[in-house]
């Protein structure tokens, strides 16, 4: 069995990356070394209040290289903020783009490349590999530590006239470079390293039980599990550790390499659907449903969610029933998501059970439900809604 998994046949894609304190200032050597000489500078619009948007703007110019400020979009970007964005990098003549803070101004930066590039409405590009051309060259420099959309081949856009979050995924959407600076993270509110924190958790546990997972994304999924669970609890209480940041910033990049390789599953299409319809912060959406979605999945993965409730701290006995086992882990999630005070259900966040049947119509069409490890009919994605539904006891 394990021959036949080595000898699987896996394709892995990872752009160049530098991880470390202060490697947000290289930004100006690292985009002329792409030969860049104006460039987009699409950033998050919070994040010039802390100055990290300004420290990137000053070491591309002392490079040599020109900027021009992008700063027109949400924390769910939109199809129209895509297009306003394209719009100005061709008004000004830019030839790449940096993109400074979370998932939403890597994933607008993205869309804005595909865009200038193939000269097409951004939900035109929405399944997978759909796009023709390679966008522009594209350097990210995250500021949180959760989304992987450095080194991911994912954007995710809403389409504002179906209340609906696109997904695209093709390997022209791989940055060509990305600074990683554990400094940057210590701006982060606690509300926010939590989402992020438990985001980057789904992605590894999702990629890890993914039936296109893979050796190579095994290894970076439990790697990314194991400093999650050893670190994010320690960045809530003693949020200046720059080591715990560390770590788990460095989570967030082996989480990112795995899904963007193994995919994901359930719980993003499921966080898709309700972030597209309601607007609600992803990391949140995922955090909540990420237990009721392994108590769903479980039977089908068995094993590999007790390697994963492992990872988590999770006591297991080989010899003890499934359902034991299965309660282990799930609780051991449940008591993660508490340490960081996640403990909402969707009915606090506003979101009425008349909904469940049209939110689970719209995720069983999302492209990260063809790996998820077993396939729901819209009934059970309901059923995991309603699981969902009240806080934690």
């Amino acid at each position: 069995m394990p021959e036949r998994l080595l000898l699987s046949m896996r394709k892995f894609v990872a752009p160049e990356f530098v991880f470390g304190r202060g490697s947000l200032h290289l930004a100006g050597r690292q985009a002329a070394g792409l030969g860049v000489r104006r460039a987009l500078l699409v950033a998050d619009p919070g994040l010039s209040r802390y100055g990290w948007t300004q420290r990137v703007e000053e070491s591309l110019t002392e490079a040599g290289v020109a900027t021009e400020r992008f700063e027109a979009l949400s924390s769910n970007p939109r199809d129209h903020e895509v297009m306003a964005g394209a719009a100005a990098f061709a008004d000004c003549v830019c030839d790449a783009i940096v993109a400074v803070g979370g998932g939403s101004a890597m994933d607008c930066a993205k869309a804005i490349g595909i865009v200038s590039a193939n000269k097409r409405h951004i939900l035109s590009f929405e399944g997978v590999d759909n796009v023709e051309r390679p966008g522009p060259p594209l350097l990210c420099v995250p500021t949180t530590a959760g989304t992987g959309a450095e080194v991911s081949q994912f954007a995710i856009i809403t389409d504002t006239t179906r209340q609906r979050k696109v997904v695209i995924a093709s390997k022209t959407l791989i940055p060509d470079a990305a600074l990683i600076d554990p400094d940057v993270t210590l701006t982060m509110p606690p509300e926010l390293t939590a989402h992020t924190g438990l985001d980057a958790l789904t992605h590894a546990m999702e990629a890890y039980v993914s039936n296109a997972q893979g050796p190579v994304t095994d290894l970076f999924a439990l790697e990314a599990v194991r400093l999650l669970a050893a670190n994010l609890p320690i960045v809530m209480t003693a949020p200046a550790d720059i080591e715990a940041r560390g770590a788990v910033q460095l989570a967030s990049l082996y989480a990112g390499m795995a899904f963007s390789n193994a995919i994901l599953g359930a719980v993003h299409a499921l966080a898709h659907s309700l972030g597209g319809l309601l607007d609600l912060p992803h990391g949140l959406c995922n955090a909540i449903l990420l237990d009721h979605v392994v108590a769903y999945n479980y039977e089908a993965a068995s094993e590999r969610f007790d390697i994963l409730g492992r990872c988590l701290g999770a006591v297991l006995d080989d010899d003890a029933p499934a359902a034991v086992r299965k309660n282990a882990v799930i609780e051991r999630l449940r008591a993660l998501k508490r340490s960081v005070g996640i403990n909402q259900g969707l009915t606090e966040l506003g979101i009425a059970r008349e909904t469940y049947g049209d939110l689970a119509k719209r995720a069983l069409d999302d492209p990260c439900m063809l790996t998820n490890p077993r396939q729901p009919s819209q009934a059970d994605l309901e059923a995991i809604y309603e699981s969902a539904s009240q806080p934690l006891a």
